[in-house]
């Protein structure tokens, strides 16, 4: 791959970039999502962070690690459990950071 495909690649994918997320703006409300499509969008922010989180607490150097050795995914069943005990997220954070720096400690 030589200078002039890598900037012709920088360069399209820009101008993609910018008409498909400006699109929703120069279009407005001329164009309508149906309503099974918007209902699916409200659940995309959950399955991105999901998509982030998941490899992180499950997989430890490349490999599957679901045993009870792996503290990640420990703390994040720990804190799991406190957030659906009271439901307060801040607490939920540092209670799940807590157990996870006892449990690298000890495990």
């Amino acid at each position: 791959m030589n200078a002039f495909d890598v900037w012709l690649t920088i360069a399209l994918l820009t101008v993609s970039t910018i008409l498909t997320r400006s699109s929703f703006f120069m279009l407005g409300d001329r164009v309508k999502l149906p309503a099974k499509v918007q209902h699916a969008l409200r659940y995309a922010p959950a399955a991105a962070l999901a998509a982030i989180v998941a490899p992180d607490l499950a997989l430890t150097g490349g490999a599957l690690n679901l045993s009870l050795m792996n503290p990640k995914l420990l703390a994040a069943i720990g804190a799991t459990l406190f957030f659906l005990r009271t439901r307060h997220m801040l607490g939920t954070i540092t209670f799940g950071m807590g157990l996870y720096a006892v449990l690298r400690l000890i495990l």
